[in-house]
């Protein structure tokens, strides 16, 4: 059985515990509304972006983008997205289960030859796809590239994404990452990145009915400019909402730690109690002993 001491130890320990944890969901959901505000601050240039394509693909003209090029799939990159540091309770983890489940599929769909290069975003989903490195599947981090990243970062990512798609080592671009609905909300979801494709317009609104438009200098030039824009809005968007899900998952780790803490104290404070109780009372029963004797 533990000492009065040992017991006073342990309540200090899981005190300082709660502090710890409290300050840490504080700091955490600092973190996730700043993310959030970050989220409204991209939503005008993408709207606007969707607007010219929206115009460009209501007008009667042809067009055409290297990055709409469908063709068959050979080599796979995947975008796995994640956190570079941990308390975020089983955030990597579910992310992490969800990749293996769609390299299944990639080799359902495509046969089993298809060579798959995931590129992982944080040092934690780096440390967990390097597991599972073996022929056909490649992993690839870029340096300066992380949960963090953002504006030139992004940019650079992008560019080399489309690099590669462009001069053919990969056939397909997906991004995989958790989308922040709400504070207690995230959801997996898995996006083809490029080629783009049609639904990906119609997906956001974009194909909606527009006052005609006189194109300068014409519609093709337009769109083979504008669609890189687009995909950097919807990449950017990506790195936010992944950091924004990381910040919540935490928020919620540290109030799981939290409650643990309080209960777990609770008990303690019992436990010293009764031991205490038990304490004074034997001192008491030693005392009128003696007198009697």
């Amino acid at each position: 059985m533990a000492t009065l001491r040992e017991l006073k130890g342990r309540i200090g320990s899981v005190a300082s515990s709660e502090k710890i944890t409290g300050a840490m969901k504080m700091i955490s959901s600092a973190k996730m509304h700043k993310a959030e505000q970050s989220l409204k601050r991209l939503l005008p240039f993408r709207r606007q972006i969707e607007s010219i394509i929206g115009n460009l693909l209501s007008a009667d003209a042809q067009f055409t983008s290297p990055l709409l090029d469908d063709r068959e799939v050979k080599n796979v990159s995947i975008v796995v997205f994640g956190s570079d540091d941990g308390l975020c309770g089983a955030y990597n983890v579910n992310i992490f289960k969800i990749l293996l489940a769609r390299l299944a599929e990639y080799r359902k769909d495509y046969g089993s030859q298809v060579s798959v290069t995931v590129y992982p975003i944080g040092a934690k989903m780096a440390k967990a796809v390097s597991r599972i490195a073996a022929d056909g599947l490649e992993v690839k981090t870029l340096e300066g590239v992380d949960s963090k990243t953002s504006g030139d970062g992004v940019k650079v990512f992008l560019d080399e994404l489309i690099k590669n798609f462009l001069e053919g080592q990969t056939d397909k671009v997906d991004v995989l990452y958790m989308n922040f609905q709400s504070a207690g909300r995230q959801r997996p979801r898995c996006e083809q990145l490029v080629p783009v494709v049609q639904e990906t317009f119609a997906d956001n609104g974009v194909s909606e009915s527009f006052r005609p438009y006189l194109f300068e200098p014409d519609a093709s030039h337009i769109f083979r400019s504008v669609l890189p824009m687009f995909l950097m809005a919807v990449l950017q968007e990506v790195f936010t909402e992944n950091r924004a899900s990381e910040q919540a998952a935490r928020v919620m780790a540290m109030q799981s730690a939290n409650d643990n803490a309080k209960k777990l104290l609770e008990q303690l404070q019992l436990e010293y109690n009764k031991l205490r109780q038990q304490s004074i009372t034997t001192e008491l029963l030693d005392i009128l002993g003696g007198q009697v004797r």
